[in-house]
């Protein structure tokens, strides 16, 4: 099975793509390095929000201008982020509607203190930190630039 790379992909405005030989065309798919995609109406301050929970950038395209997608990475942890506009010209997706259907999870070692420093920081408070779980985990919700909510949590002893 021949591969072509998540860069090459996204460059060539490419969803994805496999190129299989012949003899594998039976052959059961296997997929690997999976990651959430966001899209943000303001995609440089999604990009400051995640990097206050240590988000590093490790791709963008393009390369230089204005960013259209951007991948930041924590403890192996690939979070995509794009623009409306590129998933509309670029791949002709319409994101959006009502609703958010999805959330980004991060695990920290005090969640009180987490979501104090990004509620003094800007970010919009859901829900105050709490037990659950049988009081085995604690969490806390905070919405990022575009309303996506992130669950900040920590597993009690």
């Amino acid at each position: 099975m021949k591969e072509i790379s998540r860069r090459n992909l996204v460059q060539g405005g490419i969803g994805a793509a496999v190129l299989a030989s012949a003899d594998s065309a039976a052959a059961a798919p296997s997929f690997r390095t999976p990651q959430v995609n966001l899209y943000s109406r303001d995609l440089p301050r999604a990009v400051a929000f995640y990097r206050q929970f240590g988000f590093k950038e490790t791709f963008r395209t393009p390369e230089t201008g204005q960013i259209e997608h951007i991948e930041l990475t924590l403890d192996g942890f690939v979070l995509g982020i794009a623009t409306f506009e590129a998933a509309r010209k670029t791949h002709k997706l319409h994101p959006g509607g009502e609703g958010h259907w999805s959330e980004i999870v991060v695990r920290t070692d005090d969640v009180d203190g987490a979501v104090k420093a990004l509620v003094e920081k800007g970010a919009p408070l859901i829900t105050a930190p709490h037990d659950f779980a049988g009081g085995a985990l604690r969490a806390g919700w905070v919405a990022d630039p575009d309303g996506n909510p992130v669950q900040v949590y920590q597993q009690k002893a």
